[in-house]
């Protein structure tokens, strides 16, 4: 079932809304590859405050990504959190955003290994297109298309919490990068991505497009340049996407798939991705790097390395 979103809103600026926060993917990230339910459990793993925790839980709850379930503590009933069906879908996204700090970090040979079960390799998960099979598939291979009133990352509801003060982000070896944080831990970064995706390439139309303040327009693309994500500004004063950059594409085009499955929005809103090989719509999925077969949430696990140390 999907949620109708605000007039003037956009179903991706609505998924940013519930994803666009570090300690939101993080839990979100442990209740797929550590499978935790509990909130005792995330507190140990993330190091995160009581106050953090519980409001990005209800947040969570509030998003429809997880439900609460009451289960039984030596004759005590406690609450655990479960993933619902609209979050069961983001497994693939935490796949691709894993995949991509392999092939951009420095020093991710010390992250698990992804295993899938089918042929038994440590593997890649490959975008590709559900409708012709080809894999993988780079946002070269795919043009965007924007209905005559499509604002794809308006963001127009306010957060209903303040960006998080705690430094203290894990380090361990399942944690994402700093710089993947950096992209991801923050709904205007993922906007700002997105919108690069798109060929928005310069200040004024990266403005006009999210609505975001100048301020945190120019704090957020400094960034970008200094990670290597985006280039420093041509004198068209264009802001252009890395190698590094366009290996975001399968991020950028499973959030968008994702979002206006489930997140309620009129035609004219939507934008379309499509994949010029064949012609129809981009549907994503994941293919394996080794055999080509379909990657499917149960027949793929991360395998630690008992020798692997923390990240600095």
């Amino acid at each position: 079932m999907s949620v109708t979103i605000p007039p003037g809103g956009s179903a991706i600026g609505s998924a940013l809304l519930a994803l666009g926060d570090r300690w939101t993917l993080l839990i979100l990230q442990r209740a797929f590859v550590l499978h935790t339910r509990r909130f005792s459990d995330w507190r140990a793993q993330l190091g995160v405050s009581d106050s953090t925790l519980a409001a990005r839980l209800r947040d969570l709850v509030a998003a429809e990504l997880l439900v609460r379930a009451p289960y039984d503590d030596n004759g005590r009933t406690r609450e655990e959190y479960l993933l619902t069906p609209r979050a069961l879908e983001l497994y693939s996204l935490f796949l691709v955003i894993w995949g991509w700090e392999q092939a951009s970090m420095p020093g991710a040979k010390d992250a698990p290994h992804l295993i899938h079960d089918k042929c038994g390799q440590s593997i890649l998960p490959h975008l590709g297109c559900g409708v012709c099979g080809t894999a993988p598939v780079t946002a070269r291979e795919t043009t965007a298309e924007r209905a005559e009133h499509a604002e794809f990352a308006k963001i127009s509801v306010p957060r209903l919490h303040r960006r998080a003060q705690e430094t203290g982000t894990p380090t361990d070896a399942i944690s994402y990068f700093p710089q993947t944080m950096g992209i991801l831990g923050d709904r205007w970064s993922t906007a700002i991505l997105a919108a690069s995706f798109i060929g928005i390439r310069r200040f004024n139309a990266f403005k006009s497009e999210l609505g975001i303040a100048p301020s945190i327009l120019s704090d957020r693309l400094r960034r970008f340049v200094g990670v290597g994500v985006l280039h420093a500004p041509n004198d068209a004063g264009e802001y252009r996407l890395t190698a590094k950059g366009m290996g975001f594409f399968p991020t950028f085009a499973l959030i968008v798939d994702w979002a206006q499955r489930w997140y309620a929005a009129a035609p004219s809103r939507e934008l379309t991705i499509r994949h010029t090989a064949c012609g129809a719509p981009l549907h994503p999925v994941l293919f394996c790097s080794l055999c080509g077969e379909l990657l499917e949430r149960t027949t793929v696990h991360f395998e630690f390395s008992p020798t692997t140390t923390q990240r600095v």
